[in-house]
């Protein structure tokens, strides 16, 4: 069978525009060649209008027949697809008008770019701090436009990368703040000649300052927002910026915007809600008052706090008045002060003293003029206090602390009673004598308001709102009354009154009478041996972590009552003055007491009773023998008055009871002070 011949494709003869065979073929194809020869197809494809996606989109169905040859029409030879365009323009345009308007609108928009997860920019935001904090430990002039890019870091919408920032930059400051404070910049004098290192250390300067303070209003912003849900505890961005700002108060206390940071701290502090960023401003601001050696840090914390507190009407937190014990005036200013004037010591001399003169030769003279010149300028240079600068601080941070202590003593608030009285004991030998008496009366005063009003009180505080449990504490009357007689024979002690010139004369004897008076009701105290605030009290040397007690207003009753029996039985300036009368009612009267108290207390009472009769056996010692008696009628235990309860018409029968008691210590006690007694 024969192979059939392949297949072969006919063209059609080429035809004029009536559809006939055109005649001369091979001019047409000639002519065609020519007329292509001069087209210039890259300049058409520049020349052509640009179009959004849209536009491309639509167009590459008519691109798909790219490979078409090109018709005559009346403007000449033109491709088949410009025909087809052309002709369904107007068609497109009616139907997609407006996505073309919308596409011509936005012509220029840049491509999104691709989102980074959270993590590779914590990653590389880590790395970034990284580079620029060693470059700046490294050399820290030479990248003085370090600090703009920390900052800059720190503006990330994400809230892990703004805690890495803020902690940095803390670490930075913290390194390369120098030792002393910068002065604003100011206009240079015209003609001024400065150095290239000059100018270099300048802008170096200036770019620290601008940057630290842009930091610190970052600190403040954080510090003031509220912590978010997902936040853990202790580990929101607040809590960061207040560990930040507390760490740079006592890194940095000399240098720049000192006054912002402890605005952060002090603003804290005037929350009612004790929580751990209130601690830790607590502390920081403690540890600032006890390692100021300069005195304007803390003349500057205390103005802030004290405005504080007046304007919310002392309702803080007791915690915050007692951080005006960590002041060091407690224990190197020399003066006495009130709420309104300050008075020095003066030996007489008028600050003038009298030198031998000592003869020197010429020379020896002019090296000591060297060396005072030369001492002077390292002084400035160290920027020193000098010893009436600091005086003249001190004496005005203890006036504002005066005045504070004595507006909440006319105020009456309860919860702060105790830490001002507290307070005014720590500072009594600060105290002016000339305002002993108004203070002195002051005192009495509570005692009374504390006497009287102790029931209508009571009442009062059932009714009040029990939201905040700080603020509406239950007020202790019995406490109260023996930090008033403490603070009262601590002003008498601190002054050393039995010996002042000008022949001040204190009477006392209403604080005596008093404690006399409440001593029975507080043997049966049930809260004798507990603190303050609770019944478990925690032992404040254990939740001091610098392992010192400066916590006030935490001492049991029994330990303020023993502070108020040795001033009034065993006085440090004048032991011989305390009559026989005062010394046997107090003894019989303690004795009695010491039946009903713990056993802690029942010993500390006889550990003091032991160091009366070493010191005044000799008067009291009739009240252990029956036979020599020396009053006549009947003790009365109840009287109002100590000279009225005749103690030495008794004896001291307690002694044989508490030999049986249940506790050894108690016994020994007993034993070592009727030993005493016998050594007479």
């Amino acid at each position: 069978m024969a192979s059939h011949p392949s297949k072969r494709r006919r063209l059609s003869p080429a035809t004029n525009g009536d559809g006939e065979p055109a005649e001369n073929g091979a001019k047409v194809q000639k002519q065609f060649f020519k007329s292509a020869a001069n087209w210039n197809l890259e300049n058409d494809y520049e020349s052509r209008p640009r179009k959004g996606k849209k536009d491309k989109k639509k167009k590459k169905a008519v691109d798909e027949n790219t490979g078409r040859l090109p018709i005559r029409t009346a403007g000449g030879w033109v491709a088949q697809d410009d025909v087809e365009s052309v002709a369904s323009d107007a068609e497109w345009l009616e139907n997609e008008g407006d996505d073309a308007e919308s596409v011509d609108e936005q012509p220029e928009e840049a491509p999104e770019e691709p989102k980074i997860p959270e993590r590779e920019q914590i990653r590389r935001a880590q790395e970034e701090l990284a580079k620029i904090a060693t470059q700046l430990n490294e050399d820290p002039e030479e990248h003085s436009g370090a600090f703009k890019a920390l900052a800059k870091i720190g503006e990330s919408q994400l809230v892990p990368i703004q805690k890495l920032c803020i902690v940095t930059q803390m670490a930075v400051y913290r390194d390369v703040i120098p030792g002393y404070r910068i002065r604003p910049a100011t206009e240079e004098a015209a003609g001024e000649q400065l150095s290239k290192d000059v100018k270099r250390l300048r802008a170096y300067e200036q770019a620290l300052v601008s940057g630290y303070q842009g930091y610190i209003k970052t600190l403040a912003q954080y510090a003031s927002s509220q912590p978010q849900k997902g936040d853990k505890p202790g580990k929101s961005i607040s809590n960061i910026a207040f560990t930040c700002a507390c760490t740079l108060v006592n890194a940095v206390p000399h240098f720049n915007f000192r006054g912002d940071l402890l605005r952060i701290l002090v603003r804290k502090l005037s929350a009612r809600k004790v929580d751990a960023d209130f601690v830790k401003c607590r502390q920081a601001l403690e540890k600032l008052f006890r390692e100021d050696e300069e005195g304007r840090p803390s003349m500057e914390a205390v103005s802030l706090l004290t405005k504080m507190m007046r304007a919310r009407e002392y309702s803080v937190h007791e915690s915050v008045l007692n951080m005006f014990l960590q002041l060091r005036l407690l224990s190197e200013f020399s003066g006495k002060a009130s709420h309104d004037k300050v008075d020095r010591a003066d030996d007489g001399t008028n600050g003038i003293q009298k030198q031998k003169k000592v003869f020197r030769t010429k020379k020896e003279r002019k090296r000591l003029k060297e060396e005072k010149a030369a001492e002077k300028v390292m002084a400035q240079a160290d920027a020193s206090v000098s010893h009436e600068e600091r005086d003249q601080m001190q004496s005005e941070t203890l006036k504002m602390v005066f005045a504070t202590y004595f507006r909440i003593l006319k105020q009456r608030s309860p919860h702060l009673m105790g830490a001002v009285l507290e307070g005014l004991a720590k500072y009594a030998h600060l105290i002016n004598q000339d305002f002993f008496g108004d203070l002195l009366e002051a005192l009495k005063d509570l005692i009374r308001y504390t006497e009287q009003g102790e029931q209508d009180e009571n009442a009062e505080e059932e009714e009040e709102d029990d939201d905040d449990d700080e603020m509406s504490a239950v007020r202790d009357t019995s406490r109260e009354a023996l930090l008033c007689t403490v603070t009262a024979f601590a002003l008498l002690a601190g002054q050393d009154a039995h010996n002042a010139r000008t022949g001040l004369h204190l009477d006392l004897s209403f604080f005596i009478t008093h404690l006399y008076r409440s001593l029975l009701s507080l043997s049966i105290n049930p809260d004798l041996e507990l603190g303050a605030k609770s019944l478990r009290l925690p032992d404040p040397e254990e939740t001091n972590p610098d392992g010192e007690n400066y916590k006030v207003n935490l001492q049991t009753t029994t330990v303020l009552l023993m502070r108020c029996l040795s001033a009034i039985l065993l006085p440090p300036w004048n032991i011989r003055s305390v009559p026989p009368l005062r010394l046997a009612a107090f003894t019989k009267q303690l004795m009695s007491g010491a039946l009903q108290m713990p056993e802690k207390s029942c010993q500390a009472v006889l550990g003091l009773l032991q160091d009366v009769l070493n010191t005044h056996g000799r008067k009291v010692n009739a009240l252990w023998n029956t036979e020599e008696r020396k009053g006549d009628g009947v003790f009365k235990p109840l009287a109002e008055t100590v000279e009225g309860s005749n103690p030495f018409a008794s004896t001291v029968w307690e002694g044989e009871l508490l030999r049986k008691h249940y506790c050894p210590k108690v016994r020994e006690e007993l034993k070592a002070m009727e030993k005493s007694i016998r050594s007479l």
